[in-house]
């Protein structure tokens, strides 16, 4: 971004509630100060882009949207990377090319500063099937319809990630866009399809774009439609596809074909070209609509679950959820084929708040991968989390359920209507009982106990929400304390002082997992064969759950004993697109299955407050001192 204050708005934006001032610290590499300096920079703009208050800094989205619209055109010329970002848009919209004098005149640059700019483009373009063409003072893009468009998109997203997520400028340009939407999703439901609207925007985006080409009698050739379902802004150096990734049965692309046709004529009053049709059917067909007719992968789908219900003993063997699942591969497969992936808005979010979830899912690739030869990004593996996730949602175990007891005097009706909002307010987190209050874990009382209790909540005999909610935080709070002292056993004889290792002298990730893992070798946990496929799970998708902890570990169980090594530098590690101060490498044995579901969750939760990493960088200066920080941060 042209200014360091920008980088503070694009963090606040993957954010929507109000992040500290220490979190945003440690994500941007730089000090509390400074980040109140970036926000004072950040209102300058007249408007108050960045709002502060107790709970810390929020991005005002509407008034960072306005700033962007107010200074498009100046940025574009007042500016080095907006200039080049205008040059490109300027040679894609001219076919004929454009004068390098008359450019410099426009922007009011000399002409060598055009020719550095056409320098920049020249390397900008390598790999998206473009090139430039000279021929005197007049230059021109020269290449595909496709790769144009797959260049314009990619200029899209990379103004979007100034911080606005939403399509205000794709809707300004074109205004009915929210109804074609709507008109989309439905018909899509109509059609008897499942629709997808977390990948929707980049579906619309294409139908702008090519909207927008149209109207510049800017069209598809026929030969190019298979070529231009590559045409994603999420990947713009992808190869192009050719046209033997035709799908065989060309009917379903037919009939979407048809509803984009009376879609599009209806919203926009435009007839697109068949190519057009086509290569938007396509985009449908592959991102944002599931077929219901039985998948042809369902066998192998079926065969990998059984192996992650077996290995992680977790229940997934609903047929109907095969089902689905198997449908999301068949257009996964379509995707991936054509290196064309859906990008997904929670990626980061299911990473960090179900980092189990998201392992499984990335055991699910890799195992399409291997017997499919279908390869996927984060983004995709983000969407196979969400079919796992609500899975085992629906299977999830009653193991942390809180025995409830509700001592209610007998009047009337009162004690029953106690326990209905009650069992209505807790749902499965607890069981109300009718057994001794001392057996039970918490007590809701209406008086207040003639003993003590452990575990008491004091409510009116007909309960306010206030009432509800104190329940229910306390509920949550034993549950936490169970969870929390489950792995505060397994910490204190999973880390032995030879697995501590405080101070990484700059090591990038791949040699901090191998340090790690020379540890573990030599307490005779793990064997070469396991640093092999923590290293190879690395690859497939970053395993920093939380922006300070990573928490490295193969997808095979073969350690000898459960076991943990891990690594704390006041320094921080590069860890892929994050910065991280803890590094945990995990070792689980055959017998440690259900171990690892609980250790693996609940040390990622306990990490993802950065004031719980700090506290530990801080005070885990030797292995007495971890262990001492370790139990602290389990009590709390």
């Amino acid at each position: 971004m042209p200014e360091n204050w920008e980088r503070l708005v694009e963090a606040l934006a993957d954010d929507d509630a109000a992040v500290t001032a220490a979190r945003l610290a440690d994500r941007l590499g730089v000090s509390d100060r400074t980040v109140r300096s970036y926000a004072a920079q950040a209102n300058r703009t007249g408007e108050v882009v960045v709002e502060s208050g107790p709970d810390g800094y929020r991005l005002d989205r509407a008034a960072w949207a306005r700033v962007l619209h107010a200074r498009s055109d100046a940025a574009d010329a007042d500016t080095p990377d907006g200039r080049r970002a205008r040059l490109i848009r300027d040679l894609v919209d001219a076919p004929d090319g454009l004068d390098v004098h008359e450019v410099a005149a426009a922007a009011h640059v000399s002409e060598s500063t055009v020719e550095a700019d056409l320098g920049r483009v020249r390397a900008r373009l390598q790999g998206t099937g473009l090139g430039l063409a000279r021929e005197g003072s007049r230059v021109r893009l020269a290449g595909p319809e496709t790769a144009m468009r797959r260049l314009l998109g990619s200029l899209v997203r990379e103004e979007g990630r100034r911080g606005i997520r939403d399509l205000s400028s794709l809707r300004a340009g074109f205004p009915p866009m929210d109804e074609f939407r709507s008109a989309l999703v439905s018909s899509l439901r109509e059609a008897g399809y499942a629709p997808n609207e977390y990948a929707l925007d980049d579906v619309l985006l294409h139908v702008a774009i090519a909207l927008d080409r149209v109207g510049r009698d800017r069209v598809l050739a026929a030969t190019e439609d298979a070529e231009a379902s590559a045409t994603a802004p999420s990947s713009p150096t992808a190869p192009e596809a050719g046209a033997g990734d035709e799908p065989a049965d060309a009917a379903p692309l037919d009939a979407l074909a048809a509803l984009l046709d009376r879609l599009v004529r209806t919203g926009f009053d435009v007839r697109l070209p068949p190519a057009e049709l086509d290569h938007l059917a396509r985009l449908v067909g592959t991102r944002v609509a599931t077929s219901q007719q039985g998948p042809a992968r369902e066998a192998v789908v079926r065969e990998i679950v059984a192996r992650i219900s077996r290995e992680w003993l977790v229940e997934l063997g609903d047929d109907r959820f095969i089902e689905r699942l198997a449908l999301h591969v068949e257009n996964l497969a379509a995707r991936a084929a054509e290196h064309s992936y859906s990008r997904n808005p929670l990626t980061a979010s299911i990473k960090s708040a179900y980092p189990l979830i998201y392992d499984l899912a990335v055991y699910l690739a890799s195992e399409l991968a291997r017997l499919e030869g279908i390869t996927v990004n984060d983004d995709e593996i983000a969407y196979l989390a969400m079919h796992l996730g609500a899975q085992l949602e629906r299977t999830r175990s009653r193991g942390d359920v809180v025995r409830v007891a509700v001592d209610v005097p007998e009047y009337h009706d009162a004690r029953a209507l106690l326990v209905a909002r009650l069992r209505s307010a807790l749902g499965d987190e607890a069981d109300l009982v009718d057994d001794d209050p001392d057996d039970a874990d918490l007590v809701v009382a209406v008086l207040p106990p003639e003993s003590p209790l452990p575990a008491v909540v004091t409510v009116a005999p007909f309960p306010t929400d206030d009432d509800v909610g104190r329940v229910r935080a306390e509920v949550a709070r034993l549950r936490r304390g169970r969870r929390r002292a489950r792995l505060a056993s397994t910490l204190s004889h999973s880390i032995g002082p030879e697995l501590f290792v405080r101070g990484v002298g700059g090591r990038d990730r791949e040699a901090v997992i191998r340090l790690l893992g020379d540890r573990l070798i030599d307490a005779g946990v793990i064997d070469d064969a396991y640093v092999q496929g923590a290293l190879e799970r690395e690859r497939m998708s970053s395993t920093a759950f939380t922006d300070l902890l990573a928490v490295p570990h193969a997808m095979t169980m073969t350690a000898t004993r459960s076991a943990i090594a891990i690594a704390i530098d006041e320094r921080a590690i590069e860890w892929g697109d994050a910065n991280v101060h803890v590094v945990a490498l995990i070792a689980f044995a055959e017998d440690g299955r259900a171990e690892f579901q609980s250790v693996f969750d609940q040390f990622v939760e306990a990490f993802s407050e950065p004031e719980n990493v700090r506290r530990l960088v801080r005070g885990a200066t030797d292995y007495p001192g971890l262990l001492a920080e370790l139990s602290g941060l389990m009590s709390t």
